[in-house]
């Protein structure tokens, strides 16, 4: 199955690869559907632990498309793309930053893995989550955790 979208995400996503054709080739062939790529290009991921991403992610898309969005198996870690640069400069309890020098589990856009999943898309344009907006979104998400005990309103 193809998603709408999937050959811009995946040619956004190669661009980054060392050698893009290896990455589509591992792609192709890899059984898991997944391949590694290098953060701190075009993007860095900011990782946060489900209890926390899950209700950051509902109130950015109340407030507009975020940028892609991983989860890892079970949702208990969910990642922010943002602009390069922004894992070096993030300073926040219990977010992990993964940028230039580090490397990430991406699976090929529209197919499902074992593991790690798409939550948003890339949308091949290059579209990333503000960190100044995904600070408010975290602060507003944590709010209503405490409030409402984790559910939601």
């Amino acid at each position: 199955m193809t998603i709408p979208g999937a050959k811009t995400a995946v040619d956004w996503l190669v661009s980054v690869a060392p050698d893009p054709g290896a990455c589509r080739w591992e792609w192709e062939r890899n059984p898991l559907g997944v391949a590694l790529l290098p953060a701190g290009r075009r993007w860095d991921v900011l990782i946060l632990p489900g209890e926390l991403g899950r209700p950051t992610l509902d109130v950015l898309r109340l407030i507009g498309r975020p940028g892609p969005v991983l989860a890892d198996f079970g949702d208990s870690r969910l990642g922010f793309f943002v602009p390069a640069g922004t894992a070096s400069r993030w300073l926040g309890t219990g977010v992990r930053g993964a940028g230039r020098g580090t490397w990430i589990v991406v699976p090929y856009p529209g197919r499902a893995t074992g593991g790690v999943r798409w939550l948003v898309l890339p949308d091949g344009e290059g579209t990333l989550t503000d960190p100044a907006v995904l600070e408010l979104a975290m602060h507003e998400a944590a709010a209503c955790v405490l409030t409402h005990g984790g559910r939601s309103s």
